[in-house]
Formats: C-alpha cells, sequence, structure tokens
C-alpha cells in the first residue's frame, strides 16, 4: 500500500479535487513495455502541478490522477535489466502528472525508458532540489552554447528571472562568466536575483 495525492474531477465539475489517499499498489497504472516500481522519496512541486491541482489551465488529460513531474527514489522492482532493486533513479517529464500517475506519491511505475540512475556526488534530495526547473534551465543553456553563445559576446537576457526555471538560469550563466540581465515583473526580488549574479535588473515591461 501507499499514499498519494489524487486528484478527481466529474463531468460537472470545473475545478478537480484533491485528495490524500492511500491505495493498493495495483492501482498503479500498467504501462507499455517494461516498467519499473519505484519507491518516491522526493518530489518538487512544480508551476505546473499548481495548474493541475487549481485546474487553472488543462494540464491533466485523464482522471483520476497523481500529479507531480518528476522524482528521485529507489527501484522496488523492476521489469528491464537496466535497472534492478535498490538502484536510485530519476524522473523528469515524460507526460507524468498529466497523462500518466506522478511524483506526489509514496510509489510510482513508470515506463524504464522515463528513468535514469542517480549520477554519483548528489543526493535523492540535492537532484529534486534542483528538479525540473534546474533540468530545463540547463537545457536551455547548453542549446545556447551549442549556437555558439559565450561570455564575450555581451549581455544576456533572462526573461522570467524570479521563477524557478529563470531564478537557476540566472545563477548557472552567472557563474559561466556572462552578464546576466534579469528581466522580471516582480521588481521587488531585485536584491534576491542580483545576490543571484544578474548584474541588472529590468522590469519586463521594458520589453
Amino acid at each position: 500500500m501507499f499514499r498519494a495525492i489524487v486528484l478527481t474531477k466529474s463531468d460537472d465539475e470545473k475545478i478537480p479535487q484533491a485528495r490524500l489517499q492511500t491505495l493498493e499498489d495495483s492501482a498503479l497504472p500498467v504501462t507499455e513495455g517494461p516498467d519499473v516500481l519505484v519507491k518516491v522519496d522526493y518530489s518538487t512541486l512544480n508551476y505546473k502541478d499548481g495548474l493541475a491541482m487549481t485546474g487553472r489551465s488543462p494540464v491533466v488529460r485523464k482522471y483520476p490522477m497523481v500529479p507531480g513531474i518528476d522524482f528521485a527514489g529507489k527501484v522496488l522492482e523492476s521489469a528491464d535489466p537496466l535497472f534492478k532493486p535498490g538502484d536510485e533513479v530519476i524522473l523528469n517529464g515524460w507526460g507524468v502528472g498529466e497523462s500518466h500517475w506522478g511524483g506526489l506519491a509514496e510509489k510510482a511505475r513508470v515506463k524504464a525508458d522515463w528513468l535514469i540512475h542517480k549520477p554519483q556526488g548528489i543526493t535523492s534530495r540535492q537532484a529534486m532540489a534542483i528538479g525540473t526547473a534546474g533540468y530545463t534551465a540547463m537545457l536551455c543553456i547548453q542549446a545556447l552554447e551549442r549556437h555558439g553563445l559565450s561570455p564575450n559576446q555581451g549581455e544576456v537576457l533572462v526573461t522570467g528571472a524570479a521563477g524557478g526555471v529563470g531564478s537557476v538560469a540566472v545563477a548557472v550563466l552567472a557563474n559561466k562568466g556572462f552578464k546576466v540581465v534579469a528581466s522580471t515583473g516582480r521588481l521587488s526580488e531585485e536584491s534576491y536575483l542580483k545576490n543571484l549574479g544578474a548584474q541588472s535588473v529590468i522590469d519586463r515591461a521594458e520589453l
């Protein structure tokens, strides 16, 4: 058995109902292809999870749904030889928390292809402190660098800088030597953004 936050919504309801429930393992959705049962140690509460739980955007594709678009934990069972019980794993994305039950639960059953082994040198808690926001920010920065962006080319603008993805992007870019201009709709966060490494902060209305 395991506990999970479960979202339900009837046809005549506009806002989904979120309840903490205790469920049998058999309630976990079955996936196509080799799957892995994971004991979830940590997950993060992302903006998309907030949208799912409040119903403010049609994030969830079907109900009932367990939100949580990422998690880190340990393998309990595996139908794929790449993973064995006790392995520490991480999942980001893949429609989890939208079309497949996600990480805001004590257990998750997912396709083996969706998992990666946790890198050495960080804990599961640290991995989820970075979370999907940090993962997304780093993917964006790597894409910019692949297209030739370098610190000697001038300033780099980060929009939504006070948010999850934006704040990580500001910190990483500054650490890499870029001159970061942080754009935000919350100028009250100016000192926070400058502490992350932004050289200047502008109101998004200026863009």
